[in-house]
């Protein structure tokens, strides 16, 4: 069984044990969270949401609250002496699927 879920203006495909790495949760290591907001549900019959599936929902655990590496914004302006640089790391939060409720 597997669903679809949207959580930080992404969607995510998921089955029970994977881990998925979500933009940054409100939640400390090892806190359950809940995804209320599941598009689609598959397996042996599929159910679609208009816009998400009445009573599904998706339970995780929280494993890691992290940072990505780091991307490196370079900005030059030719024959004017202008440039900037700048760095920016994203924070992640690392969720291992629980449990697929449909």
């Amino acid at each position: 069984m597997y669903a679809v879920i949207t959580t930080g203006g992404k969607q995510y495909k998921v089955s029970e044990g994977d881990a998925i790495y979500v933009e940054k949760l409100d939640a400390n290591e090892g806190d359950k969270v809940t995804f209320d907001q599941v598009v689609m549900v598959g397996g042996d019959s599929v159910k679609i949401g208009t816009p998400t599936v009445d009573g599904a929902s998706v339970t995780g655990t929280v494993e890691k609250q992290g940072r990505q590496k780091k991307i490196i914004i370079f900005r030059y302006k030719p024959k004017k002496g202008a440039s900037s640089k700048k760095g920016h790391r994203q924070p992640y939060t690392k969720v291992v699927i629980d449990s697929i409720k449909a």
